[in-house]
């Protein structure tokens, strides 16, 4: 019997496209959840929300969701209008402004490179950790790293089909693992097995255990996290139904997540003492695996957090390319990022400029320690990057529909107060974070948008791109 190959290409398909109706809702769902990395991301964010909430983590993780569902809506509604790779570059710039639009769009590059690499970076010790070494030398982590982007690029240079095969054959290996070690950490709470800190009620308020938690600064953590579903956009001109499933796939990406978080978070944060929890903040999955069932658990937690990082940087480059492949459509970026191979589909140029930026930038963190540091604090405001254009996407949405929300009330509370209220909860997250954040993160966000403007005026005055003289829209205007 005939296999079809995964990188077989229609011979219908116009040279300078990329490949119609190429992946399902399910895949593209599991793209957006594997830019958000769920194994990593719990293991980043389970000791330190576990202190920040005293233990009301779960609260926290459910609230949060919530005004990720509402911008996910938004993305979805505002796909149904206008479905391009660009997403809300393009849906900004078309309806607020122009310049707003490009800055969304590098705000859009930025926090998906920065957060891959952010990831990407303790792919190395992960790998090996399987194999039962602890080794920190820099030069079997830059082997492995290099190893993983490049063969992540290629996959993404031979098609959009198998990159989603390869990312739901690991999605389904990681959240098995993740999941399964959930709830027999929980299990073992319950049956108050030694060691193990016991649920009380604290676990299920606002206040956490003795009102000592802050669920602010648990939505701080908890952002972070979620930061990243909206990955099922940028490749909707691949997807089957490109208007109506990417969106539907970025709503079920943020429900399946918050499941995800919530049940990882309270089925392993007792698992062992509030002291211990810390101590091992750094690599708290792979302790807590370790704690519930010896070294041999701890090899296969280190196996799903490594298949996280796996899965996220691919999915990095190929996302990074393809936003890139939709701004420089609008040629505010240079042309040759727009043009896609007819062979495989995909944008080439773009997807080897992402993968070289991740490289360069690995390479960087991992040898340079100085930078190192200096890239730490880019690090510590990705969240910030995606929650700027999380709220910009959202009232972009209230400007194409003002017209349904001012005449009918259910059109008022989904496209406009709905989208107004998730905006200014991220606004004040913005704020809450920027209050305490040192200065290095300050002057990190700021050199980022700085940078962002310098290459807007690039756009608009050396490349010439009549993309900042397009005319604002709405829904219902004549054309």
């Amino acid at each position: 019997m005939a296999v079809e190959s995964p990188v077989a290409i229609p011979a219908s398909i116009p040279e300078g496209t990329l490949e119609p109706n190429a992946i399902g809702i399910a895949q593209d769902t599991i793209i957006g959840m594997a830019t958000a990395a769920p194994a990593a991301s719990a293991g980043l964010i389970l000791a330190t929300l576990a202190a920040a909430t005293a233990y009301a983590s779960g609260p926290a993780l459910i609230i949060m969701a919530l005004p990720m569902i509402v911008i996910a809506n938004c993305y979805r509604r505002l796909n149904l209008w206008n479905a391009n790779c660009g997403a809300s570059f393009e849906w900004v710039g078309r309806l607020i402004s122009p310049y707003l639009g490009f800055l969304t769009g590098w705000l859009m590059i930025m926090g998906g490179i920065i957060g891959t690499v952010s990831t990407t970076v303790v792919l190395g010790p992960s790998v090996l950790a399987v194999f039962g070494s602890a080794s920190s030398a820099i030069t079997p982590n830059l082997a492995i790293d290099t190893a993983v982007i490049l063969g992540m690029l290629v996959i993404a240079i031979v098609g959009i089909r198998l990159t989603a095969r390869v990312q739901v054959a690991m999605a389904v290996v990681e959240y098995a693992i993740l999941i399964g070690f959930a709830i027999v950490g929980l299990i073992a709470v319950i049956s108050h097995r030694h060691g193990t800190f016991p649920i009380s009620a604290g676990w299920a308020s606002f206040g956490g255990i003795g009102g000592h938690g802050s669920l602010s600064a648990g939505f701080l953590v908890a952002m972070f996290a979620y930061t990243g579903w909206d990955g099922t956009i940028y490749v909707n001109e691949e997807v089957r139904g490109r208007h109506h499933s990417p969106g539907k796939a970025a709503m079920l990406a943020v429900a399946f997540l918050a499941v995800i978080y919530t049940v990882t978070q309270v089925g392993l944060q007792g698992v062992v003492s509030p002291a211990k929890l810390q101590a091992n903040s750094t690599s708290a999955l792979v302790y807590v695996a370790q704690a519930l069932g010896g070294s041999s658990w701890a090899k296969v937690m280190a196996f799903s957090l490594a298949l996280s990082v796996i899965a996220t940087t691919g999915v990095g480059i190929v996302l990074g390319a393809r936003i890139m492949y939709g701004m420089a459509s609008h040629r505010v970026l240079p042309p040759f990022l727009g043009y896609v191979n007819r062979r495989f589909a995909t944008p080439v140029a773009a997807s080897v400029l992402v993968g070289l930026i991740l490289l360069a930038l690995t390479w960087t963190y991992l040898i340079g320690t100085s930078l190192a540091t200096a890239f730490n604090a880019l690090i510590a405001v990705t969240s910030l990057l995606y929650a700027i254009f999380y709220v910009l996407t959202a009232l972009a949405t209230i400007t194409y529909y003002w017209r349904r929300i001012v005449s009918n009330v259910w059109d008022l509370v989904l496209a406009g107060l709905l989208p107004l209220g998730a905006a200014g909860f991220l606004v004040w997250i913005v704020v809450q974070s920027l209050r305490v954040a040192p200065a290095a993160q300050i002057w990190s966000l700021v050199g980022i948008i700085g940078a962002g403007i310098v290459l807007m005026f690039v756009a608009r005055f050396v490349l010439r791109s009549p993309f900042f003289h397009i005319r604002r829209e709405s829904e219902g205007q004549p054309r």
